[in-house]
Formats: C-alpha cells, structure tokens, sequence
C-alpha cells in the first residue's frame, strides 16, 4: 500500500520553498519503483492473498497545518494499494485516533480528509492505521498498516504570565541595575519550531524609573535615590512578545505593582523646643506627667525611638521611659514631690533611633534634643507622720493608763493647721488603747494578756482641724511581751491505772507538764508530791529534770477487796520568777492485769478496757448478749400472748358505763353518764348505778346488772365494801373479756373509814387554799410513794449514798 501527501500553496504558503520540491521528487520516485513486477506476480490469483505482497514504498507520515479555517474539508493524503485496480472492487478502511470524527476516507479512492479543526497545542499528532479489502467479501487484501498524521505549528498562541499581576518590593535609595522581580511569559506555541516561542520583553510603562531585561524578563531599577517618604508605590506594564519581537508578532502584558520599602534614612526630630507640663505634688510616685514625640518620617523599626533625660536639676525626681509603640516618651514621678520644697523642675531629654543603617550613617546623627519644664502645683495634703510606721513591745503586765508612745504628725502644707489624732475603731475593736486627741501619745485602758492576744495592729488617724476631710493614718504594731503569770499543770489524761499484780518500784506513768508562757530561756518543771501525800505508803514522785517525772509503786500485793482508787495531789511550778505553782491531782485506779501488763479489767469505774482481748472472748461475749437478747423478746412475746385474750369485742365496764361521744364534750352535762353523787356521799347511793346520759346512748351497757344488786346494796358498813370489791375482782379474774385497759369506775363507798378518809378530788374546788400534804409522812409505810409523788421527804432519813 502507498501513501501519498500533497502540499498545495493554498494549503501551506509558508512552506512553499521547503516541502513542495520535495514533495515533487516523491511523486516523481514512486511509479518507477512500484510498477516495475512480472506478470507472473500479477497472475497469481487468489493465491496472492496467502502470501506477503512486497511494497515498492511506504511513506508512512503525514504533515498537516493545524488552524485550518477553510471551508472544505482539509485533504490530508491518499492511500493506494498495489492491487487496486480501479474498478471499486477493494475497500480502504481507516482505523485509530480520531478516525471518523477528524479523519475520514474516502473507501473506493482513499483519499484522507480531516473534517475538524486541529489544534497542535491540544494534540500534536494522531496514530492512524490503514488496511485495504475486498469489497464484496470483506477480506483483507493487505495486512493492516500504521502511520502518523503530525499537526504542525502556527503562531497562535500569545505568551503569557500565568501568575500576574505581581507584586513586589525594593528598598528605597537603592542604586541602578538592582533586581527588583523576574518575570516570565510562557507561549504555547511550538518552540522547536520556528520563532513562534522565541518571546521578547519591553516595559510599556514605569520609566525612567524602572526597565525590564529583554531576554530574562528581571526588572531593575533604572533611577538611583528613589525615596519612599516622596513616593511609595509604582505600577509597571511588562510586554512579552513572540517572533522575537518581529511585527506579526504576538504580545501578552502584565502588571508590576512595585512598593518601596523603607530604610532609616531620616533622623528624628521633636516637633516643639520646650514642652510646658504640670503636676499636682499630690500624685503618687509613678504617675504620668506627660508624653513627647520625636516625630520621624521613617516607619516600623525605623521610627522606633528611645529617650533619655541627659540634664536638668529633674533628672532624680522625674523619669521617662518609651511608650508600647516605641515612639512616644512618657515623663513620669520617680520620687515624692513637694510644692513648698521645689515648684519646679527642668529636663533635658534627647531622643535618637534605635536601628541604625551603617549605610546612611552620612545622613545623621539620628537623635535630637528638647527642654521639658515641669511645674508642681500646690494642693492641699494630708498630715504626714514622723514614721512611715511604729513598732512598740509592751509587758503583758503593763498597769492602765501606761503612756507607751507619742506619735507625731504635722500639716505639710505652708499653713501647718492643727492636727488632731484618734484611733481606728475596726483595728482596735476590743478597745485596749486610747490616743490622747491633741499630743498623740498612746496609752492602754484594758489590761493586756499575751496568751489571749500576742499582737496589737492598730491604726492611727490624723486629721487636719481645718479640713477633716485630709486624713492620713499610720500603723502601729504593739508586741505583748510574756511574763511569767500562769501557772503550769498537767496535761493529757489525769488518769492512770495500777496492776494489781505491780511490785514496789514498778513505774506506772509520767506526767508531763504545760505552761502558756514563753520564757526566753525555754520551759523548766519542777515536779514533787503535795505535803499531805508526800508520806503515803502507796506511791511516790521521781522528778526526771527534763520536764517529766515518773510515777512509782512504793509496795506490791495490791487487793480488789481493799482501796482500789487513789487520789495522788502532785505539785507543778516553773522556773521564772515570779515563780508559779499549780497542783493536780492524778487518779489511780487499781486493775486486773496479765503477766505482759495489760489491763483485763478493772472495777465498776475501770479506766480502761484491756486491750489484748482474744477474739474468741469477743466472739463469746457476742454470743451471751445475743441469747440474752432472744430471751427477753420471747418473755414480751408470751407476754403479750397471755393478754391478748381480754381484748375483746364485748368490753363492758365493771362498774359503770363505757361510752363514745361522736360530738365534743358536753361540759357540765357530761356527769349525768353517772351518778357523781355515789361518791360524795356513800350513804345517799342510788341502787341504780348505770344511770345514762340523757341525750346519747352508750355503746357498752354497765356490767353491774350482772352482779346481784344484793352484793352491792346488802350492808351499809365496811363490809359490804369489802365484799363487792372482792366480788368485782372475782368477776373480773373469771371473765377472758374484760378489758385490760384503763377505765373511769365509781365505787359506792369511798375510804370514809380509812385513816386518811376520802382521797377524791371531786370536791377539791370548794377550796380556794393550798394544799399541804406533810401529812403524808404520818400514814405510814404504805403512804410513802405517794408522799414522794407530791414532793413530800422525811428530812431525817439517811443519805443515798
């Protein structure tokens, strides 16, 4: 198969002194070289069709313009088969990239067109593949055959600068030729190609001050000593241009926004010769009096200043120092100021760069100087104290009324008015001192006690008499000094125990003392036994001279039976004078104890329990306190059993009636539920004892009707009292019912033939006096829990202990 390309001048008008020879010698070439085979090759048949055909010449590229823009569609080449006959019987096909979207074929003559439009920068060739066949079987006639179809280039594509516009910046005052950016432009076109890539750089814009390398695209500075403070920022126009800046050419621009950054090239200058400031002498040390400003045209670190007071009869009283932005001074009190003392100050400040270029050294010196006067104004002060503060020791033993200190305050101002003194109530609140109001001397008014109170921080207030408002006030620390006034005692427990198994000798506790006083030498005890226990036959006091002492046996045999507590006075004094003494008395308790020591158990007030119990005593004891638990729950319970039977639903009262009220009590008509007079006179008893109330039944009838009215009515002396109080309790014994509770119950007869006759205190309010019951004490024996209810005590029987 053969290919064939043709390059038309409409076509290609750029190529005509290149490709077109060369594309005559070819179709010159090839019919010499493809025609000359025997007939014997032609006449092979179909057997031609199993066997390699050899080509006379492949060409197998094609070069095509990209852009194309006309309206047919652009001839690419021919393909062309040795065994085409020219009778439409072979078939050319055409396979790969594009094919028979951009590449098409003409299937009987083979000729290739492309029906889009090409564009190399978006793909620079295409791989195409050939093949021609029988028409009418669709055999392939020739094996498939591959060739390329390469775009070639025109200037189409303008450079450009992907990344503008750009910014940049270069340090003012600097010289020509400095490199401020690099700049490139990039052209899509085909490089190895002609000059359609080869790219060019002007400036457009931002002469005289800067230019741009043609070839590399640097921009430079073309103008020295460009200040910042005068102008800051420049626009430049950079052009890039392909063909090598020939015209035709295409051009892409961009913008350079180039900003000048500062260097210190300006020294500082105050913006006033004499600064006028003033300040009351109240202010307090550290105030602010004013701020001044070394003006300077450079920026950022460059127009950071610092400032310095380098004269002046100020430099000690005032200071200055750099504001947070580093450009301002502040002036500020560095001592107290006083308008009587000095009205006025003078300073000297100098304030220079702190970052200083080398380079511009020339253009110096970068610092300048300026006066700054300061006039203190007169205010009117507070008094003002001899001390700032007052520190006074005072004996705790200091009598009422003892001076001890004078404080002293004056009026600063040039009027000195008159200053009165007082003492603040909250830092004296109990009162222990008094200021006399004119000399301000201090004195106490309360005894003083270290122990209680160790320190005294009061406050002093002075006032001027003219203006009260103008107080000032001062501390005064009063330290109570010890003197040795308390006695020393025992401490801990003041109890202990002996075994009862101890020997003579046997040491059984030590004893220890304490004393709120602080001597400077520290705390020393003297420790011995009370005169009147000094002798006793049971114990004595060892004094170990270190502030302990021993407590000792003085025998051994101790018995239960006999004493087992003792009572052991032990004398205690200290070592200062005046000396103090105190006594104590150490209680001994006498104790089982085992072979180690330890305590078992003591008597009924044992001091303490033995601490080596074993745990199956504990376990034993438990044991016994459960079962004694147990038994006493079953005797309630039994108990409880056994009357449980005479709650029963037919309760009836023995002697007279159980009634239930559904309204509040009647007052006086609530004792016509029972005959009242029975009781005030046994003799006038109404046989009927069940007398009901009026207006209500009760729900319980008496249980006398049961009792034969005989019982009650038969006798009218003391026996028949007898005999129906014994039938009653018969019948109460008898019946399961009968209620166990409290009931009112009225007897016929009352005790009239008793000693102490009628006991009732129904009649009690007929009597408007006293009632004495010592009488009690003479009824006997049986009348004494009775006289103790009402208070009523024999005064001549023995003590209960």
């Amino acid at each position: 198969m053969h290919f064939y390309h043709f390059y038309s001048v409409r076509e290609a008008p750029h190529l005509n002194n290149t490709l077109l020879p060369v594309a005559l010698c070819v179709l010159t070439l090839m019919p010499h070289s493809l025609l000359g085979k025997s007939s014997k090759e032609d006449n092979t048949g179909s057997s031609a069709l199993l066997h390699r055909i050899k080509r006379g010449w492949v060409w197998n590229q094609f070069f095509v313009l990209e852009e194309y823009t006309g309206l047919e569609p652009l001839y690419i080449g021919k393909l062309h088969s040795d065994m085409d006959k020219g009778d439409g019987s072979i078939k050319y096909i055409l396979t790969g990239e594009g094919a028979g979207t951009t590449f098409t074929i003409d299937d009987s003559t083979g000729d290739i067109h492309a029906i889009q439009r090409l564009d190399r920068e978006v793909k620079a060739q295409y791989v195409l593949r050939a093949q021609a066949r029988n028409r009418l079987t669709d055999r392939p006639l020739e094996p498939e055959s591959e060739f390329i179809v390469k775009i070639q280039d025109i200037n189409d594509n303008e450079p450009r600068f992907l990344d503008g516009p750009y910014q940049a910046t270069v340090p003012e005052m600097s010289k020509i030729g400095t490199s401020v950016i690099q700049l490139t432009a990039t052209d899509a076109d085909d490089p190895t190609y002609g000059n359609s890539a080869r790219v060019v750089y002007s400036i457009l814009e931002g002469q005289p001050y800067f230019s741009v390398d043609a070839k590399t695209g640097m921009v430079r500075v073309s103008l020295a000593d460009m200040d910042r403070e005068t102008r800051e920022n420049y626009t430049v126009v950079i052009q890039a241009k392909d063909m090598g800046g020939q015209l035709g050419g295409l051009a892409g621009t961009t913008t350079v926004n180039i900003t000048l950054s500062d260097v210190n090239d300006n020294p500082p200058m105050f913006d006033q010769r004499l600064y006028q400031m003033s300040v009351p002498e109240s202010v307090p040390v550290g105030s602010v009096v004013g701020r001044i400003w070394a003006k300077d045209r450079d920026t950022g670190v460059n127009a950071e200043m610092k400032y310095s007071i380098i004269d002046g009869d100020g430099r000690d009283t005032f200071d200055i120092s750099t504001d947070p932005t580093n450009l301002f001074g502040i002036i500020t009190v560095k001592k107290p100021l006083n308008f009587e003392n000095k009205p006025s100050y003078t300073l000297k400040v100098e304030g220079a760069n702190t970052h200083l270029d080398l380079a511009f050294h020339h253009r110096g010196p970068f610092k300048d100087v300026t006066i700054v006067h300061v006039s203190v104004e007169d205010v009117d002060e507070p008094p003002v104290f001899d001390l700032p503060a007052y520190y006074i020791e005072l004996p705790e033993d200091t009598e009422i009324g003892t001076v001890m200190k004078t404080v002293s305050a004056r009026d600063p101002d040039a009027a000195n008015h008159t200053v009165r003194y007082s003492i603040e109530r909250s830092s004296d609140p109990e009162k222990y001192f008094y200021i006399e109001i004119t000399s301000g001397s201090l004195m106490t008014v309360r005894l003083l006690d270290r122990e209680e109170v160790g320190w005294h921080n009061i406050t002093v207030l002075a006032m001027e008499m003219n203006n009260p408002t103008q107080i000032s006030s001062v501390s005064v620390a009063v330290k109570v000094l010890d003197v040795n006034d308390n006695p020393p005692s025992l401490t801990d427990y003041l109890e202990a125990y002996v075994c009862d198994n101890a020997k003579a000798g046997q040491l059984i506790q030590t004893v220890t003392a304490v004393d709120p006083d602080e001597p400077l030498g520290g705390q020393h005890f003297y420790y011995s036994l009370a005169p009147e226990a000094a002798n006793n036959p049971n114990f004595t006091l060892r004094d170990n001279q270190d502030n302990t002492a021993w407590i000792l046996t003085r025998r051994g045999g101790w018995s239960h039976q006999g004493q087992t507590v003792f009572y052991l006075p032990i004398i205690i004094s200290d070592s200062e004078q005046p000396v103090q003494t105190s006594t104590s008395t150490l209680t001994i308790r006498l104790c089982s104890c085992d072979q180690g020591g330890n305590v078992m158990s003591c008597n009924a007030e044992a001091y303490s329990l033995p601490t080596s119990l074993s745990r199956g005593a504990l376990i034993a004891i438990l044991a016994c306190i459960f079962v004694l638990l147990v038994m006493i729950l079953l005797m309630l319970s039994l108990r409880s059993h056994h009357k449980k039977p005479y709650l029963c639903d037919e309760e009836e009262n023995v002697h007279e009636n159980i009634v239930r009220y559904d309204d509040e009590g009647g007052g006086e008509e609530d004792t016509e539920a029972f005959d009242i007079a029975a009781m005030w006179n046994p003799r006038e008893a109404h046989p009927n004892l069940g007398k009901m109330r009026q207006d209500m039944l009760p729900e319980i009838e008496s249980l006398s009707r049961y009792i034969p009215q005989a019982c009650v009515m038969g006798g009218g002396g003391d026996g028949g009292v007898h005999g129906y109080v014994l039938a009653k309790l018969l019948e109460a014994d008898m019946d399961p019912c009968a209620p166990p509770y409290d009931s009112l119950q009225t007897y016929a007869y009352e005790g009239e033939g008793s000693v102490a006759e009628s006991l009732s205190s129904l009649q009690s309010g007929t009597s408007n006096t006293d009632h004495e019951y010592d009488y009690l004490n003479e009824w006997g024996p049986r009348f004494k829990k009775l006289a103790e209810m009402y208070g009523v005590l024999d005064t001549n029987s023995p003590p209960p202990w």
